[in-house]
C-alpha cells in the first residue's frame, strides 16, 4: 500500500473519520448510521478539528462572507470541506478558502437566520447538516 506523503494541516488531521462514517452512511442510510456520523463529527470538533470553508471576494463594504449554494428548494447552505482533496474534486474555479474551527462555523450557522446549514464535501462525500442535526452535534438539544 502507498501511503501519500504530505503534511496535512494539524487542523484538519483525523478529517478522514468523517469522510469514512459519511461513506458508510451514504451505503446504509439509518438512523444509527446518521447518529454514528454525528458523533463522528462532534468528536473531530472536540478535538479542535476544523474544516475549510470557501469565501467570496469581499464587497464594497470590505466583510468576507462564506460561500453560499443555493438549493433546488431555493435555501441557501454553507459549504465545507473536511480536506483539500474534497474540495478539488468540484473542478471549479479556485476559490479563497480558510480553515475555520468546527464549532464556530456550526455556532455562526446557527446564528444565520438566512443559511438553511451547511453541506460538507458536496462533491463527494456528502451530509447536509441542517441546524437541528447541527444542534445534536453541538449538543444543544435534550
Amino acid at each position: 500500500m502507498i501511503m501519500k506523503d504530505y503534511k496535512a494541516d494539524e487542523g484538519l488531521q483525523g478529517n478522514d473519520k468523517i469522510e469514512k462514517a459519511i461513506a458508510g452512511l451514504q451505503k446504509e442510510t439509518t438512523q444509527e448510521m446518521l447518529a454514528h456520523t454525528l458523533t463522528v463529527i462532534r468528536r473531530r470538533m472536540k478535538d479542535a478539528g476544523q474544516l475549510i470553508i470557501a469565501v467570496e471576494p469581499p464587497s464594497g463594504d470590505g466583510q468576507l462572507r462564506l460561500e453560499a449554494v443555493r438549493t433546488e428548494d431555493g435555501k441557501n447552505w454553507w459549504v465545507a470541506f473536511t480536506s483539500f482533496e474534497e474540495e478539488l474534486k468540484g473542478g471549479g474555479s479556485v476559490k479563497s478558502t480558510f480553515l475555520t474551527d468546527i464549532d464556530k462555523l456550526f455556532e455562526l450557522t446557527l446564528q444565520t437566520d438566512e443559511i438553511e446549514g451547511v453541506i460538507l464535501n458536496p462533491w463527494n462525500r456528502t451530509i447536509m447538516l441542517d441546524k437541528y442535526l447541527i444542534e445534536i452535534i453541538l449538543g444543544k438539544t435534550a
